[in-house]
């Protein structure tokens, strides 16, 4: 289906927001008024940008507060129409959308409403221009989409058809099922938006909080399939009013809305992607970093062994267990937006950088992932190497797509690699999961993509008690655990959370873990005593269980599914290790722990 972005969806200039639109692959635009009253250009130069972007203008919007008013007040409407048909002429507009009165003048009348519909719409058959009338959850008379479609049937013009909107009508708990009385010929224009399940003022709810579809906890999937069982046949075209993304570059929102139709056409059983391939395990986790010397030495403390030294690049595979963790000092390895603070600053120091994942079948993975926008790296690498897929994942962490020696028909990134004498690691411990700090206006782009592209499923969202601020968490993972990516964000844009970036470490014993890693000169992170004089309250544990928690900083969970121990290294540049005991039921990540963690992390700055 065709795909349409309305212009106050993004941020920048008219022209910015085109040109965005544009390169994230749309068919067409909604001009929102404001933006083109703000615009240096004519109308017709706007036209012919369009046109030259390869856009159509498929809605101008919104013309407000017409129907249902005294003669004397509509007649000035009609005039106001008159101007705007003559200006939507210029701009190659054919649909204009009404919004259903909010104006202490109108009248509760659908009859005069319907009227007056029918004579505004006689008006713009003059100019060629449909009338596309849709009812905002917070109109004065006319707030639900079937109000309005009464009365866009009983004026009964070939120009006025109703326009329906997704937000207006889950907001308020609206069936869509009635949606398929509806003729589809009469449904002149659909939007679409999604939004966070907030119990609030459905204004402010509208103008502040929707998102792209699959970002939010509307069915918007549901709706647009009882949308296309009337047959209609126009665009899928989004219309988002959200602070986040009036403030972040137009470039990437564009490409986030653009995917958001794509995975939402997959749902409902009209567009054609690959099919999605989900990871199977974490094959590394890759760390850059100007100086080796203190990550070399953190890895020895945890027990990790320097194996093998890449072949070309400098790059040292280390390995414990399960567990694989590449060390570059390669200037050329630094990705290009990856060591970055949530505000977007460079930052010098240590960064995890790449994550290898295991894939069944990788080049489908990666054929998935650019068939959904996700940008493909060029790889730097001699003629030996292996050919390995990756793409860039919102925030710039590098994705590899790994088979890991499975098929012999398949590339080995274990291959670039040339063993070096070394002494063995300890055994038995796997990476449990990725924690990965996000950009502040990047957080829901990262969740429908790492659910989109990479097949994972999102748990709920968490927020987290900083002493600076509140923190956002959530993970995805894959069905059976053996992936777990934790995207965490701080609350404001000027928020620099620098210790939101870590790799987890599952272990046996996370006591006996603890232990060997301080006796090897490692330095765990202090936990104050009054969190573990209100574990003592919270939970019947031993005495010496305690002691040994308050000895190792080691922190406590437990939920129906079993237990959760774990304990922190402390940070070297940007990156922390966790090393976690979980019971095999416990589905958490410790999240009630985390104030106090971040607390003390902040402490030992």
């Amino acid at each position: 289906m065709r795909t349409s972005i309305a212009t106050v969806s993004l941020s920048g200039s008219l022209t910015e927001k085109l040109t965005a639109a544009s390169r994230a692959g749309f068919d067409g635009v909604e001009i929102f008024e404001n933006d083109l009253l703000a615009s240096p250009l004519p109308p017709r130069e706007i036209r012919t940008r369009c046109a030259d972007l390869g856009l159509t203008v498929d809605l101008y919007q919104p013309m407000r507060d017409i129907e249902a008013v005294p003669e004397d007040e509509f007649g000035r409407n009609l005039r106001r129409a008159r101007n705007k048909f003559e200006l939507m002429q210029e701009l190659g507009a054919d649909t204009v959308l009404v919004c259903s009165s909010v104006s202490p003048l109108a009248l509760d009348d659908d009859d005069l409403a319907a009227s007056q519909l029918a004579r505004l719409a006689s008006l713009a058959q003059d100019f060629g221009i449909r009338v596309a009338y849709e009812a905002l959850a917070w109109g004065r008379h006319v707030s639900t989409y079937d109000h309005a479609w009464r009365i866009v049937e009983a004026a009964g013009h070939p120009a006025l058809g109703t326009c329906l909107d997704s937000f207006h009508i889950l907001s308020r708990g609206s069936d869509p099922k009635g949606i398929e009385d509806i003729p589809g010929a009469k449904i002149f224009f659909l939007q679409l938006a999604d939004a966070p399940m907030l119990a609030m003022d459905v204004l402010q709810w509208s103008r502040h909080y929707r998102c792209f579809p699959g970002q939010g906890g509307f069915d918007v999937a549901g709706l647009v399939r009882h949308v296309l069982r009337t047959g209609y046949d126009g665009p899928l075209s989004l219309e988002v009013f959200n602070d986040v993304f009036r403030q972040a570059e137009a470039g990437p929102t564009a490409v986030d809305a653009h995917r958001s139709l794509l995975v939402l056409q997959e749902a409902v059983g009209v567009g054609e992607l690959p099919a999605p391939v989900v990871p199977t395990g974490v094959a590394f986790a890759e760390l850059v970093t100007p100086d080796a010397e203190p990550v070399s030495a953190l890895l020895g403390a945890l027990g990790f062994a320097r194996t093998a030294r890449h072949r070309s690049k400098p790059v040292d595979l280390w390995e414990q267990g399960e567990a694989r963790i590449l060390v570059n000092t390669g200037p050329a390895a630094l990705p290009h937006s990856r060591l970055r603070s949530s505000g977007g600053t460079p930052i010098d120091g240590t960064g995890l950088a790449a994550i290898g994942l295991e894939s069944p079948d990788p080049r489908a993975a990666a054929r998935r992932a650019e068939a959904l926008l996700a940008p493909v790296l060029p790889r730097r690498r001699a003629p030996q190497d292996a050919p390995l897929d990756a793409v860039a994942a919102p925030d710039g962490t590098e994705l590899f797509f790994c088979a890991s020696g499975r098929d012999p028909e398949l590339p080995d990134w274990r291959a670039d690699f040339a063993a070096v004498p070394h002494e063995p690691g300890s055994a038995g411990a796997r990476i449990d999961h990725l924690a990965l700090t996000q950009p502040w206006h990047q957080y829901d782009e990262a969740t429908l993509f790492h659910r989109s592209v990479l097949g994972l499923y999102p748990q709920e969202s968490v927020d987290v008690a900083d002493p600076y601020g509140l923190l956002r968490s959530r993970a995805v993972t894959n069905g059976d655990g053996s992936v777990r990516i934790v995207l965490g964000v701080g609350a404001a844009p000027a928020d620099d959370t620098l210790h939101a970036q870590h790799i987890a470490l599952a272990v046996p014993d996370v006591v006996a873990a603890g232990r060997a890693f301080r006796a090897a000169g490692g330095g765990l992170l202090p936990i104050p005593a009054n969190y573990h004089d209100d574990l003592a309250a919270r939970y019947e544990l031993t005495d010496d269980e305690l002691d040994t928690y308050r000895d190792l900083g080691i922190l406590y969970d437990r939920d129906a599914g079993g237990v959760f121990r774990h304990c922190y290294t402390r940070t070297v540049g940007r990156v922390f290790f966790e090393l976690v005991e979980r019971d095999p039921g416990y589905r958490g990540y410790g999240a009630q722990n985390a104030p106090v963690r971040l607390a003390a992390q902040h402490a030992g700055r």
